[in-house]
C-alpha cells in the first residue's frame, strides 16, 4: 500500500544531474487591508462566459494568458555532511558503538549548488510577479524567464513564509498581465485552467474542475485551499489558477501524491487571500498579522455539551495570555467564540484567519459562549510578533475506574523533571487501553489542571470531583501538554 504524501510543486535539481525530489510544502493564508492602489486590474479578459457558452474557450484563454506566465529559475547552496568512515556510514551498533564514534570525527562537511524550478506569474506590466515562497526560498540567485525569450534577475520584494507566497520584481515595462479575479465566488464543479512548467516543460496548460473549497490539509494555521483536478506537477508552483473569465482565481501550491506526481488531487491558494499579502509585501516587504493572544481547539460534540454550546460551532479558548488583549477585554479559558466581528465562526480554524486579517489596532464586537450563556466583548487587537523519595505515589485504583487513568500529584520534583513550572494539577501516569480517557486523546505526561472547571492537586480532590460529577454527562477535563493547555471531553 503506498503512503499518500504532500509534495511542493518545485523540482530541485542537483548539479551533477537532473533527478527531481519533493519538497514539504507550507502554505495557509492571511490578509490585511490596505488603502494603496492595488499592483494588480481586476478586469476580466475579453473571452467571457457569454461569448464563449456553453464552455469556456481555453485556446483563447491560453492564447491570450500564457505570455504572463514565467518559468523561475534558482540557485541555493546546501550543505551536506560526508563520511569518511571506510566501512560504511552506520555501525550495525548504533550511535554508541565506540568506532562509529571514532569515525564521526572525520565527517567533513561540504557545500553544493542546487538548482530549482517553479512558476510565476505577471500581476503588473512594471515587472511584478507572484510565486510560492517555497520557489524562492533561500535562493542566492533568480532568473526569470518570459515569454518574449528574455532571461532577467529577479528581486525577492517580500516573502510570507506563513501562506507560502513572495512578490518578485524584474526590471522590465509593459509586460502582459493576468487579472486577479475573486476565489470566494468559485464554485465546486467549475472549471478551471492551470498555466505552469511542470518539469521545466514551460508554459504547459492542464484543465480541470474546482473539486472543493476551503481545505485545510495541515500546513498552518491560515489553511484554506481550492481544491482542483487539473493536472499539477513539480514545477508548477507559483503558477496561477484560471477561471472561465481569465482571471487567476489561485496560486498552485501543493499536491496529494503517491509517487510526486499528479494523481488528480492539487491545491491552489485562493486569490482574495493572496491580495491582501502581496499589497502588504509591496508595500513593506513583510507582513502585518493581528493577535488576540488566546490558544484555542476544536469545539468537538462532547466539548459542546459539556460547555453548553447549542448548535455545535465556534472556537474553544483553552488558554488565555497574560496582558493580551484577549486577556485584557474579559476572555478566560473555557469560553466559546462563536462571533468574530460580525462573523460567523464555523470552526476553530476560522478564527486565526479572521484574525490575522484584521488591521492592528482595531477594535473588535467578539461573541463568546460562557456557561451556557452569550457574552458580547470588544477586543483591541494588537500586532503578532514572530519572534523519587516524597513523591506521592499514584492512585492505582484510578486506571480501573470509570476514567481509565492512572494519576499521581505534582511534586516540585515531578515539576522539575518535566519542566512544567508552576503548574499545579494531576499527572498521567498511565492510560488504560479502551478507555474514556484514550478515548478522548489524553495521554500518558499530560497534568490534569480542572475537572468539571473545578482545580484538582491530587489525585484525592480528583476522586471527589468524580464522585460528584453527573451521571450521563461527559467529564471536562483541562489539560497541560507541552507547555500549552487543552480541553478534552470524556464520556462517562
Amino acid at each position: 500500500m503506498h503512503r499518500l504524501t504532500l509534495r511542493y510543486r518545485a523540482a530541485w535539481l542537483g548539479v551533477a544531474g537532473a533527478a527531481l525530489v519533493a519538497l514539504v510544502m507550507v502554505a495557509p493564508h492571511l490578509g490585511h487591508t490596505a488603502t494603496t492602489a492595488p499592483l494588480w486590474s481586476e478586469r476580466a479578459t475579453a473571452v467571457t462566459p457569454a461569448t464563449v457558452a456553453p464552455a469556456p474557450n481555453w485556446v483563447e484563454l491560453a492564447r491570450a494568458l500564457k505570455p504572463a506566465v514565467v518559468n523561475i529559475s534558482t540557485k541555493r547552496m546546501e550543505e551536506h555532511v560526508q563520511l569518511q568512515n571506510p566501512f560504511g556510514s552506520q555501525s550495525p551498533f548504533g550511535n554508541d558503538d565506540p568506532f562509529q564514534r571514532f569515525f564521526k570525527q572525520f565527517e567533513q562537511p561540504s557545500r553544493r549548488t542546487v538548482r530549482s524550478m517553479g512558476s510565476g506569474f505577471i500581476i503588473n506590466p512594471a515587472g511584478y510577479i507572484v510565486t510560492n515562497n517555497h520557489v524562492v526560498e533561500g535562493a542566492s540567485e533568480i532568473r526569470v524567464k518570459i515569454d518574449d525569450g528574455r532571461e532577467l534577475a529577479g528581486k525577492v520584494v517580500g516573502r510570507d513564509p506563513k501562506t507560502d507566497l513572495a512578490l518578485l520584481k524584474v526590471e522590465a515595462a509593459g509586460l502582459p498581465v493576468i487579472p486577479l479575479g475573486n476565489s470566494s465566488e468559485l464554485q465546486v464543479g467549475e472549471q478551471v485552467m492551470a498555466i505552469g512548467n511542470p518539469f521545466g516543460l514551460e508554459r504547459t496548460v492542464t484543465t480541470g474542475i474546482v473539486s472543493a473549497t476551503g481545505r485545510v490539509i495541515g500546513q498552518g494555521p491560515y489553511d484554506d485551499f481550492i481544491q482542483t483536478d487539473a493536472s499539477i506537477n513539480p514545477g508548477n508552483s507559483g503558477g496561477p489558477l484560471i477561471n472561465a473569465r481569465g482571471q487567476a482565481v489561485g496560486i498552485n501550491a501543493a499536491i496529494f501524491s503517491q509517487n510526486g506526481g499528479s494523481v488528480g488531487i492539487g491545491f491552489a491558494i485562493p486569490i482574495d487571500q493572496a491580495k491582501a499579502v502581496v499589497t502588504q509585501l509591496a508595500a513593506s516587504g513583510k507582513v502585518t498579522r493581528g493577535w488576540l493572544g488566546v490558544t484555542i481547539q476544536p469545539l468537538t460534540p462532547e466539548l459542546a455539551q459539556a460547555f453548553k454550546v447549542t448548535g455545535g460551532s465556534g472556537a474553544l479558548v483553552a488558554s488565555v495570555q497574560e496582558s493580551s488583549p484577549a486577556g485584557r477585554a474579559g476572555i478566560k479559558a473555557g469560553d466559546v467564540i462563536t462571533q468574530y466581528d460580525g462573523r460567523k465562526v464555523a470552526q476553530s480554524a476560522d478564527l486565526p484567519k479572521l484574525v490575522a486579517a484584521t488591521p492592528v489596532g482595531r477594535q473588535v464586537p467578539v461573541t463568546v459562549v460562557r456557561e451556557g450563556k452569550p457574552l458580547s466583548l470588544d477586543i483591541k487587537v494588537a500586532e503578532l510578533h514572530e519572534h523519587g523519595p516524597g513523591t506521592a505515589m499514584a492512585d492505582q485504583d484510578e486506571a480501573k475506574g470509570p476514567l481509565g487513568l492512572t494519576v499521581e500529584s505534582v511534586t516540585p520534583e515531578t515539576a522539575r523533571e518535566l519542566k512544567l513550572g508552576g503548574t499545579r494539577g494531576v499527572l498521567v501516569r498511565g492510560v488504560r487501553s479502551g478507555s474514556p480517557a484514550e478515548s478522548a486523546g489524553i495521554r500518558p505526561g499530560d497534568v490534569i489542571t480542572e475537572l468539571d472547571h473545578q482545580a484538582v492537586a491530587d489525585p484525592a480532590q480528583m476522586k471527589r470531583v468524580l464522585d460528584q460529577h453527573q451521571k450521563g454527562a461527559p467529564v471536562v477535563a483541562r489539560l497541560h501538554r507541552d507547555g500549552a493547555n487543552l480541553y478534552v471531553a470524556m464520556a462517562m
